[in-house]
């Protein structure tokens, strides 16, 4: 059973930061790219980020070099680091296993599963 579950959501005032878990179950965990996406009321869905499966990252401008991805493959764990968070960064997070490949500016990211998502707010 192929699980993926997304945790480490809170309220944070705006200029904080909060670290994201994607603890990933059910498959062999180095075999795919994972990425981060996030979906606001009203909004479309967004990818923010990608690590491949080589450790290669991947941003959307929104998010760059304020977001870091990385993976622990001892823990089958990826970490979304958010930094300087913006009140429009409050959005349901979700994590994903990805097929092909993991640069948002090649095109559309093709995902497989989908973990159940966490609540992100930044609010004064």
């Amino acid at each position: 059973e192929v699980q993926l579950q997304a945790s480490g959501g809170g309220l944070v005032q705006p200029g904080g930061s909060l670290r994201l878990s994607c603890a990933a179950s059910g498959f062999t965990f180095d075999d795919y790219a994972i990425a981060w996406f996030r979906q606001a009321p009203g909004k479309e869905r967004e990818g923010i980020s990608c690590i491949s499966t080589g450790g290669t990252t991947d941003y959307a401008a929104s998010v760059s070099g304020r977001f870091t991805i990385s993976r622990d493959r001892a823990k089958n764990t990826v970490y979304l680091q958010m930094n300087a968070l913006r009140p429009e960064d409050t959005s349901s997070y979700y994590c994903a296993t990805v097929a092909g490949h993991c640069v948002f500016s090649l095109g559309p990211i093709t995902t497989v599963n989908w973990g159940q998502g966490t609540l992100v707010t930044v609010s004064s």
